[in-house]
């Protein structure tokens, strides 16, 4: 039997360990980057491991890791940096496959089935990989090997940092079995909380309910827990050519019905949504929302625009108007914006309209977020607004932006690690 050949690249906490490298007087202490000092507004961005030991982790408020941590060292966060060397990372990955789909600015999977006769086996390959980024990079990775994108992923976050986890092909299910249920995609509070009669901790409890109980527990997001449990995932490893559609989406951590805070979310979705297209030099004619409420009911509307765009405003405006019927009377846990049917950019005319006035001021925004991190501008409203900023996390522009949502290629991170 062929082993399995799907890798999950995860540098290991990312953006501080290239501070680390560069600086060296900052090894072996706790490097928070996120903001410029505890008392800064903001959350943070990635921490060392030696601020781990303090409990300050990602997305944690800077104060909380202030306080948790008071000798650490806090950092801005430098995004042409972090940019420069995961782009380097990147080209490493691709000397031993073209089919590299890169999920954030610090990792990617791999599809290394046709790379085999060349250098070995999936585990062979993933040791050259992460020796290849030590010696040229001093940074360390940790890969999981696999058959599925799902078992890869888990497998990588095992062993950190610079660890290796191969998990043979047909045994997923038994790999998985003893492990934490949260360690599964799509498994959050709500998901535990709505399982809570079946005292269900791992993923082997999981993978014992039969589908039918999911099913009527959660819908369809129930069967697709059913066959993640055992290890199932069909979805392939994309090259990043040709993609279909971009969305974000964001899980409450408490499910909501305040309009205003739908309303900010929509639009902080939108941003990176818009964001995403404007960095492809793309625009998208058709915007979807998706909703869904407390009891996992989720609703999709879209609409076809009489012009496609790439515009923040545009897209917002369309979404909220999607999404006003699907929220009224709810309380919601999740939202999602999306863009499909995608042309390419028009040049601008040799006389300026409002509207292309309005996009040079977004492109300069654009710009300066590009250049100097996601938090150096946003929108007056989405102040202190626990949605995740609009161009971290995000695979399209990978590895030149860090990732919220994302990048569909069929029809229907981050730096913390």
């Amino acid at each position: 039997m062929a082993g399995p050949t799907i890798l999950h690249v995860d540098l290991d906490a990312f953006f501080a360990a290239v501070e680390q490298r560069d600086r060296p007087e900052l090894r072996g202490r706790p490097v928070i980057v996120g903001g410029g000092g505890p008392n800064d507004r903001g959350v943070v961005s990635a921490a060392s491991y030696e601020a781990r030991a303090f409990g300050v982790h990602s997305a944690m408020p800077l104060r909380t890791a202030g306080a948790l941590c008071p000798r650490g060292v806090f950092l801005p966060v430098d995004g042409a940096k972090y940019q420069r060397v995961s782009r380097q990372v990147m080209a490493i990955l691709r000397r031993f496959t073209p089919r590299v789909e890169p999920v954030s600015i610090d990792e990617a999977f791999l599809d290394v089935a046709g790379s085999e006769a060349l250098f070995g086996d999936g585990e062979t390959i993933a040791r050259a990989i992460k020796d290849a980024i030590r010696s040229e990079l001093e940074l360390t990775a940790s890969v999981g090997v696999a058959g599925t994108k799902l078992v890869a992923k888990i497998a990588s976050d095992l062993r950190k940092p610079d660890g290796l986890v191969v998990v043979p092909l047909g045994e997923e299910a038994a790999f998985l079995a003893p492990l934490p249920m949260a360690r599964l995609w799509g498994v959050g509070p709500q998901t535990r909380l709505a399982l809570a009669d079946y005292e269900v901790r791992t993923i082997g409890d999981l993978a014992a309910l039969p589908a039918d109980v999911l099913v009527r527990r959660l819908g369809q997001h129930g069967a697709e827990l059913a066959a993640r449990a055992r290890g199932i995932d069909p979805s392939p490893v994309s090259d990043g050519a040709d993609p279909k559609s971009v969305s974000h989406e964001h899980t409450f951590t408490v499910d909501t019905h305040d309009p205003d805070e739908i309303e900010r979310t929509l639009l902080a979705l939108a941003e990176g949504v818009g964001g995403r297209l404007r960095a492809s030099g793309l625009r998208a004619a058709t915007i979807s929302v998706k909703v869904r409420d407390e009891h996992f009911e989720t609703r999709t509307r879209q609409r076809t625009l009489e012009e496609p765009t790439d515009q923040t405003e545009t897209i917002w405006r369309t979404a909220l108007e999607l999404a006003r019927p699907e929220v009224r009377g709810r309380t919601i846990r999740l939202l999602g914006v999306g863009a499909s049917h995608f042309g390419e950019r028009q040049q601008l005319g040799l006389f300026e309209t409002g509207d292309e006035r309005r996009r040079r001021v977004t492109e300069a925004a654009d710009e300066i977020r590009r250049r100097f991190g996601s938090r150096a501008i946003t929108r007056a409203r989405l102040l202190g607004s626990r949605v995740a900023e609009p161009f971290e996390r995000d695979p399209m522009t990978a590895p030149d932006a860090r990732r919220v949502g994302r990048v569909r290629r069929d029809p229907g991170a981050d730096g913390s690690a």
